[in-house]
């Protein structure tokens, strides 16, 4: 089925954007690509952008010690923790009160998409600067405002927000980093293990370096494809809807099959 008829299938049951197109920036299909949604893990990706921003200026570097806690400043003031029960990412929780490299960390943030993890590097980094990096390729309907399960400041209206589109203009930066530490990023993403939305959309072995998001009706993928056969294509697919989470995710793999079909004439695609 074409992505305009699988998203005709769902219409009415929630928000669903999609953007589709080149490692150059250029799109060549798009669906409410501006709307706004709840990040969810897909900030994690700009959060590992900033970082690395940090070790090449040599403010931060890979192999510094970090020690492992879960008491974190609020957006909103005051103090919150991850909840564990919500964390799909268990080692770093084996590691509390331990030191780890910041190398860790960030892999565990990337590839198994640790909220933890994540807080532990969004602590050193800055929201500031994660956001700054953010909103340079993505643009101000785009935002990191928070950690992750930072609940005071969400029912402060303080909330981390993803375009489509926005996720699409920060996969082509870290597509087209030429640089050490794009490579380094590029890496974890392909190694990234939750792989039941785009990756299961494109035939096996397929490399595609993608990050992935999910909450309470939030299912969203956004990753780069690289086929052995043709040229990369970027696919970003954020859905805020009433569907099951299975559903949601067989959304995505389908609207990455059709792009997969199109690879050697994306134009095609409707």
């Amino acid at each position: 089925m074409a992505i305009a008829d699988l998203l005709g299938e769902v219409g009415g049951r929630g928000a669903f954007g999609v953007w589709l197109g080149r490692l150059d920036g250029s799109a060549v299909f798009t669906h409410e690509a501006d709307r706004p949604h709840y990040s969810a893990s897909t900030m994690k990706l700009p959060v590992a952008m900033a970082m690395l921003r940090k070790v090449d200026a040599g403010e931060l570097a890979l192999g510094q010690p970090v020690t492992v806690h879960n008491d974190f400043a609020s957006a909103a003031g005051g103090r919150f923790g991850v909840n564990r029960a919500e964390d799909e990412a268990p080692a770093t929780w084996t590691k509390l009160g331990e030191q780890v490299t910041l190398d860790w960390l960030t892999t565990e943030m990337i590839t198994r998409s640790s909220n933890l993890a994540t807080d532990l590097v969004l602590e050193l980094v800055g929201a500031d600067a994660a956001n700054a990096v953010l909103t340079q390729y993505a643009g101000d309907a785009s935002a990191i405002r928070r950690g992750i399960d930072d609940v005071a400041a969400q029912a402060a209206g303080i909330s981390n927000l993803m375009t489509p589109a926005g996720l699409a203009a920060v996969l082509v930066a870290a597509g087209n980093d030429d640089g050490a530490s794009g490579k380094y990023l590029r890496d974890l993403l392909a190694a990234n293990e939750w792989n039941g939305e785009i990756p299961a959309g494109v035939p096996a072995g397929t490399r595609v370096e993608h990050k992935n998001g999910w909450d309470l009706r939030i299912r969203h993928d956004g990753g780069i494809v690289r086929p052995a056969d043709a040229e990369p294509f970027v696919l970003t697919v954020c859905t805020t809807s009433e569907l099951a989470d299975p559903e949601a995710q067989k959304l995505i793999a389908a609207i990455a099959a059709e792009a997969w079909a199109h690879r050697h004439d994306l134009e095609a695609v409707r």
